[in-house]
């Protein structure tokens, strides 16, 4: 991390694993405000910079009304900031640094060619990660907070965050706040404090609306949108969930190559440890029903989904509920 924050100033966080890609951009943006001292942020969209290229070099180059260093912060989901990211590479003036992340592209996109092989340019692509690797994100969290997590209360968290390293990092960080941990006073966590703190059980948890949703089994789905509403699942935190979820079936769909055996694939995949076994029958049914071109579709439908709810947060959950139903219809057909 220290090598590529002296080095680079342009950093593209591509992949499937959205979260992961926030989380590293996140943590390398806070390592290098911790070098140069207080900035401003500056957040750009990726259909922004599709229609005005120049804007991106622009705020890279510029400097704020008070003469705050900056950071800017680029999100798309493809290809739409190339031109914005060639034009920024065309200037000999070193800018701010760049963060783009862009979850729908992978390391072989226009841009990523562009940075590849540049020293002044970082490039990763993000896959979707198992329980185990979050298992071990949690862990990784919890040592430079104070906090001695078990192997199963780490499990937990990761199970209760959907797999989404963000969400885990925030149960991390009340739960040190509510043990008044720290690196010099650490403190052992456990289930009744994990419980105090209000982090989702698996009885509340999204992923029996994710697989009701996915599944297309519309006969429940009134009752998971009650009980979303009931317990007032975060929305975002929710798609989240459905993003992860589709990611995997994605990456599940690509190792079949042809193969028609799901059963035989995911009895593979749970050998190799990239599936818990309490999932393979969601995943079994899931996969029969969302393949090839409706996954495709699927994707492009939770991007623009994930947009409109950060657009609209007051009809969030409005939003969400009404474009699980049409995902839910088409899961049927």
């Amino acid at each position: 991390m220290a090598r590529a924050a002296a080095e680079a100033s342009v950093f593209y966080f591509c992949g499937q694993d959205e979260a992961g890609a926030t989380d590293a951009a996140e943590r390398l943006a806070a390592h290098i405000a911790a070098q140069q001292g207080d900035y401003e942020r500056v957040e750009l969209a990726g259909a922004d910079l599709r229609r005005d290229p120049v804007r991106l070099a622009d705020e890279a180059r510029s400097v704020s009304l008070f003469g705050d260093k900056r950071q800017i912060h680029v999100r798309c989901s493809g290809d739409e900031a190339h031109e914005a990211v060639e034009t920024l590479l065309a200037s000999p003036v070193k800018g701010w640094p760049v963060f783009i992340i862009a979850s729908s592209a992978t390391d072989k996109s226009r841009i990523a060619n562009l940075l590849a092989d540049r020293p002044d340019a970082l490039v990763t692509m993000f896959h979707p990660p198992d329980l185990g690797a979050v298992t071990l994100a949690v862990r990784q969290m919890a040592d430079p907070a104070g906090l001695h997590l078990t192997d199963g209360l780490a499990e937990r968290i990761a199970r209760a965050a959907a797999l989404d390293t963000r969400m885990a990092r925030s149960e991390i960080e009340k739960l040190a706040l509510f043990l008044d941990a720290s690196p010099e006073a650490p403190r052992k966590a456990d289930a009744a404090a994990l419980d105090a703190i209000g982090a989702v059980s698996e009885d509340d948890s999204f992923m029996p609306l994710v697989n009701v949703v996915l599944g297309g089994d519309t006969a429940r789905l009134a009752a998971e949108l009650a009980r979303m509403h009931e317990l007032a699942l975060n929305p975002v935190g929710l798609l989240l969930a459905f993003e992860r979820r589709v990611a995997q079936l994605a990456q599940l769909a690509g190792r079949m190559r042809g193969r028609g055996d799901i059963n035989a694939l995911l009895e593979q995949e749970m050998s190799a440890r990239r599936v818990f076994f309490r999932d393979k029958q969601d995943l079994a049914n899931q996969l029969r029903r969302w393949r090839g071109r409706k996954l495709g579709r699927l994707v492009e439908r939770l991007v623009a989904l994930h947009r409109n709810l950060l657009a609209d947060s007051r009809n969030a959950e409005l939003l969400l509920s009404q474009a699980l139903a049409e995902i839910a219809r088409a899961a049927v057909r």
